[in-house]
């Protein structure tokens, strides 16, 4: 039997890829917001004088490292209503954020840590002798510079976590891939839905690299001049 495309089914179910899209840049920009600020914290730890912080903050990196996406969003999805019955009653929303931001963290903190590490030491021993202590130093002298070194990576990251949210489907999230599933149910049509998609994820990632890759070329362009 040849099997025959149609994409009809979209004057119908256009809203449902709409919301799913919608809900997948919600659950990745929150996402990376959050990593994104417990990344900073942790990297500082990394690169923290402090032993006990180095340790833990590096065991945290390597958990996450060494453990899949999906282990970790089941921890927080059913984990945290074991630990705590009361959490039963929210959002699936808001444990998948969780998820996303726990992963995220990581991968930022160990970007943070290398753009931090990237600044001339000269920067930490100028601040250091206009008298400025060293937090002081780290966040107007370093950060700012680090930042700026470490902002396509970043975008490199946004771009994942849009990817890895996906996963967020298995535990009824209405993201993109889960209404991609109502639909391939709902028309039977069991490939379709799935390329529809494949496109809008394309379309939301797509840009974002190109636009991350112009923005390293012209960084390179500046620091060379």
């Amino acid at each position: 039997m040849t099997y025959t495309f149609s994409f009809k089914f979209l004057s119908t179910y256009w809203q449902f890829f709409l919301n799913g899209l919608l809900m997948t840049l919600e659950l990745s920009v929150f996402a990376v917001l959050l990593g994104t600020l417990f990344g900073t914290l942790m990297g500082l730890q990394r690169v923290s004088a402090n032993k006990l912080l180095k340790f833990l903050s590096s065991c945290y990196v390597e958990f996450v490292r060494g453990t899949p996406l999906l282990v970790q969003l089941y921890l927080f999805r059913y984990g945290l209503i074991i630990l705590f019955p009361a959490l039963s009653k929210i959002s699936v929303f808001v444990p998948c954020v969780i998820a996303l931001a726990f992963n995220s963290t990581a991968y930022v903190s160990e970007i943070m840590r290398a753009g931090i590490n990237a600044v001339d030491v000269g920067q930490t021993e100028a601040g250091r002798s206009l008298g400025l202590t060293r937090g002081q130093t780290m966040r107007r002298i370093i950060l700012p510079q680090a930042y700026r070194n470490i902002l396509p990576a970043l975008g490199n990251e946004f771009v994942a976590i849009i990817k890895e949210s996906s996963i967020c489907s298995v535990v009824g999230v209405f993201d993109l891939m889960y209404m991609s599933d109502l639909v391939r149910a709902g028309t039977a049509r069991p490939f379709e839905p799935l390329m529809v998609a494949a496109l809008l994820y394309m379309c939301l990632t797509f840009p974002l690299s190109k636009l991350m890759g112009l923005l390293e070329k012209r960084m390179k362009r500046g620091n060379a001049a």
